[in-house]
Parts: structure tokens; sequence; C-alpha cells
């Protein structure tokens, strides 16, 4: 059968705006995705809810249709996107209005059955991750546009695959292709250079969006328009396929992938071709995030400057902590983090000075509120030399916890609502397996012995990291096989711990992935209760390695 060009034009709600539009435009495509949905989302989403119950879906979705439905229809590019977040119903009859009201006849279907609120009290917005066969069950039946509320992200490729070539729920190793054409393509343009530990190599300002063309066997060429900004090649494939992952099954609603089986070659500038991935069963229950509100938080920074930095920042903290105790509404969590910004004989007052954070949090707002805010006006001309903050704290505001649950796949109605009404259920799948570690794959020979100079890793690997909830992935490749032999024995679990400090004291996993030339590191528990709650100065940890990337190692010259 033909190939499926399947493009994406968002990879978060609040991406680009015009990237729409730019796809549409910029070349051939079949079907458009877009991905607005993350953990916060849900979590922003929700509290839209709350005050408004017609609310809970992506609104910057329909101004971007309200450009580009004329463009689509007349392209013929099916729209399939998670933009109905927490009402996917709800959008599709805003979409269907839209479309009334340009005057052009598109059919809009959607998906549900993933919202399990009710089953979990106290939960602001409780939802589990669907797969792509609802998504196919809509094209099949002639929708052009698909909207979908939480399901995977890949799923919003495996859907349009799985109705293209007809692929049936076991055909394992052609749906995961798709899941990992899906899972470069979700982050929209981080797969063309955006974010890209190497990005002075030909990388652009405005990087375009992906593209993948898929084969009716599951192998796909990763590309993007002709003309757009940014590149595409096995390094920032690479990059991509290791965000937000861990070991070598990525298990989903679908199948579970194999990454320990991922081929990347080059197929041309610009063009990256990804075959020999093979799949396996589903795990027997499906994913599900739970969201709930945790209180409320609150955070003010002082500035220290000069002479004396330790002494200082004792002092206020003294001070603040008396305050807090005398008032009787000393907050339920107090932390407090010092950033040595400062510079010794410092050209400028800035680099002279550091950063000390005080991050309050409490079930109740007034003890993060007006207490604290008090407490640090109060001190302005009473505590350490050169005093001041860039902002005073405000009145505190709510912050959400996240957490990862499991259910049942019987447990979940999952249902596509067809242009004409038709309700059709979604059958769960008939074999799964319980998910199992992959033994550990033999080490390459280690290099010969030669001389070594104390440089930053990042001069020979790159990386790239993320959240999955309160735990963060660093996954770090090199790009020879020479780099790949040192780098297999060279960044051990305990080595990373070194490197990193903040995760000494947690539990860290190493996954290699050989065929990748890559180690996945996943450090559990250093993001606290999720990316909402802000546990720590990057709560979602994109730097985390970029910061692994500038510590320094003894590296072999041969490799610099």
């Amino acid at each position: 059968m033909s190939v499926l060009r399947v493009g994406n034009a968002s990879g978060f709600y609040g991406d680009r705006f015009d990237a729409m539009r730019e796809m549409l435009t910029g070349g051939p495509l079949d079907v458009l995705t877009g991905d607005y949905l993350a953990e916060l989302t849900m979590l922003i989403l929700g509290r839209d809810r709350l005050k408004d119950p017609g609310a809970g879906y992506a609104r910057t979705f329909l101004r971007q249709l309200e450009e580009c439905l004329g463009l689509a229809h007349e392209r013929g590019v099916r729209i399939v996107t998670n933009a109905g977040g927490l009402n996917p119903a709800g959008l599709a009859d805003a979409v269907r209005a839209l479309a009334d009201r340009l005057g052009i006849p598109v059919r809009v279907a959607h998906v549900e059955g993933d919202d399990l609120t009710a089953a979990h009290p106290g939960a602001l917005a409780a939802h589990a991750y669907l797969g792509g066969f609802g998504i196919a069950e809509c094209l099949r039946a002639g929708a052009d546009v698909v909207v979908t509320g939480r399901v995977t992200d890949a799923a919003l490729v495996t859907g349009p695959a799985a109705a293209h070539f007809g692929w049936a729920p076991t055909e394992y190793d052609r749906l995961a292709g798709a899941v990992v054409a899906g899972h470069v393509l979700e982050c929209g343009a981080q797969a063309t250079g955006g974010n890209y530990a190497f990005f002075g190599e030909g990388g652009a300002p405005r990087p375009g969006f992906p593209l993948a063309e898929l084969h009716e066997d599951g192998s796909c060429v990763v590309t993007k328009h002709p003309g757009t900004g940014g590149l595409v090649d096995v390094g920032t494939v690479t990059a991509q396929l290791l965000y937000e992952t861990a070991g070598a099954r990525y298990a989903g609603p679908d199948t579970t992938a194999r990454l320990d089986t991922v081929r990347l070659t080059r197929d041309g500038p610009d063009r990256v071709r990804i075959d020999g991935v093979r799949g396996e069963a589903p795990p027997p229950e499906l994913k599900v995030g739970v969201n709930r509100l945790g209180g409320f938080r609150n955070e003010v920074v002082f500035v220290l400057t000069g002479l004396e930095i330790p002494a200082k920042a004792a002092l206020v903290r003294q001070q603040m902590s008396d305050f807090l105790a005398a008032s009787g509404s000393r907050p339920a969590e107090v932390s407090w983090h010092l950033a040595r910004t400062d510079r010794p004989d410092a050209a400028t007052e800035e680099t002279a000075s550091a950063l000390l954070r005080l991050v309050v949090r409490d079930p109740e707002q007034e003890k993060v509120g007006r207490v604290l805010s008090a407490a640090a006006v109060e001190l302005a001309l009473s505590s350490y030399p050169g005093f001041h903050v860039p902002a005073p704290p405000g009145k505190g505001t709510p912050y959400g916890v996240f957490e990862a649950a499991r259910v049942p796949r019987e447990a979940v109605d999952h249902v596509a609502v067809l242009h004409d009404g038709r309700r059709v259920p979604v059958a769960p799948a008939q074999d799964t397996a319980v998910l199992t570690e992959v033994p550990e794959p033999p080490q390459p020979e280690p290099l010969p012995p030669g001389p070594v100079r104390r440089a930053p890793l990042g001069l020979v690997a790159g990386a790239r990291s993320g959240d999955k909830g309160g735990d963060a992935n660093v996954g770090v490749w090199v790009r020879t096989d020479d780099a790949w032999r040192w780098l297999a024995h060279e960044l051990t679990t305990d080595r990373f711990r070194e490197l990193i400090p903040e995760a000494r004291d947690l539990p860290v996993t190493r996954h290699p992935l050989p065929g990748l030339r890559a180690v996945n590191f996943v450090v559990e528990g250093i993001l606290g209760e999720g990316v909402a709650a802000q546990h720590r100065f990057d709560p979602q940890a994109k730097a985390l390695g970029e910061w692994l990337r500038a510590r320094h190692m003894d590296i072999p010259e041969a490799l610099l």
C-alpha cells in the first residue's frame, strides 16, 4: 500500500501557533497530528473545568483550526489530536460549530472512555492512557477530524497507521514501528534540532516540525518539509527516542516496543530511516494519570551580594524562621536553596551576587501568603547588608500532585464516537504480557589504555532528560563505536551518582541500549510529587542532561 505521511504540529499546549499552517502548506501530508497534553496540562485543564464545566480542552487548537480547517479540507489532510483533554466531546462539538460557521463540510469524531475521575475520590482529574484503535475506528468510518482525550502520545500515529494499512491488534511488530515513529514525532521540533545537545551543528533559530513516512511493514523515514529550518539526523532522532523513556521495553496500550531493536540509518539529507523494530503483546493494565490539588505554595528569593555569603544566608534564614515561629503560622513544608552564582572580584553587581530561595507549602493558603510576605518585607531594614529581593512574595498559588496508577484494561470503556453519532466499543487487547526487565546486554570491548584528559562529558556525548511523575530520566548517547566502548564502561550508576549529587541518595537504574550507543538513567523521586509541585529548581528535569554533560570526567584523548 502507499506510504502514509504523518506530520506533527504541536508538542505541547502552547507550542508554536503557526505550526499547523506551516505543516499544511509546506509539503504533502496525509495526516496531521497535534499533541497538547502532558501531566501538567491535565492539571491546568482540570482547574479550567472547575471554573467552567464546559471547558477542559485546549482552546488554542480551535483558534489554529479557524485559520487552517479550510486548508486541511482542500488538501485532503486528516487531523488527529488529543486537544480534547478532559472534554473531547465538548471540543468535537466546538469543531463542528466552527466548521458550520466557516461553511466547510468536515466529519468530526471523537474518542472517549479515558476519564476515570469518578473512581478516584478527591482527584481533580484521573485519566487512563488509551491506545490508537479508537482513533482507527473513527478514521475507517470516514472522519476528517478526530479528537481524543488522554491517549498515549504515540497513539496519534498508531491509530492512523492501523486504519490506513489495515493492521490487526496483534500485529505487534508493525504497531511497534508506529509507536517508535509516534514517539519521535510527539514533541514536535525536538526531532528536528530543537533542544538538541549539538545545536551548533546545523540547527536553526526556527526549526521546522517533523513528519514520518510510514510503510506497511512498520518502518518509516523521519524527515521534515523542504526548506524548513533545523535538521533531522541520527542524533536528533536518537535524542528524541531517549526522551522520557527508560529501558528496552517501551510499554503502551497497543504494544510493547523493543527499543533495543531499533535501527537508525541516514537516508539522505534530513532523512533518517527507522526499521527493525520488534513488538510484543502489551501489558495487562493501563496506566492512569491522577492529578490532585496538593495545597498552596509560595517563594521568595533573597539576593546576597559580595562577601560572607554563607553568613548572610544563615542570618536571614534565622530571622525568617524566628518570625514564622513567633507568628504561630509556620507552613507545613519549608525549604531553602542557596545558589552560589556569585564570583570573586566580580566586574558586575549581578555576578557578585548569590540567590537564596525560600519555598513554602501548606494546605492553607494563609500560611504561605500574608504571613510570608510580612516576614520578608519587615526584614528590609534589619537584616544582612545589601538586603533586597527581586520581587516580594504574593498570596500563594495552588500546586498539584501527580501520581501514576494502574487499572485492568477491562475496567475502561474505550469508545469511538463516529461522526454520525454511532458509538463503537473498542475491545481491549486479547493477548497481554506482564512486563519484565530485558537481560543486561553484553558490554563492548573496552578501549585500549591511553592518555586521558579531564574534560566535560558533553564534548563526546549528547543527552536529553525529562520527567515522568516524580521521576526523571537522563538519556546519554555517543556517535561513534569507540566512544560507545568508553561510555558503556565508564558511565556506570555509581559514576552517575558522583556526577549528579542530587541523585546520591535516590534509586537510580541504568538501562544500556547498545543499538543506539546509549545509556538511559532513571532517577526515582528526584522531582518529588511531579512537575506541578515544583519540587526543585528545574521541576521537569529538562536541563538535568545538560548539567550531566557539563560535568568533568577523564576522557580518552583519542575521543576528543
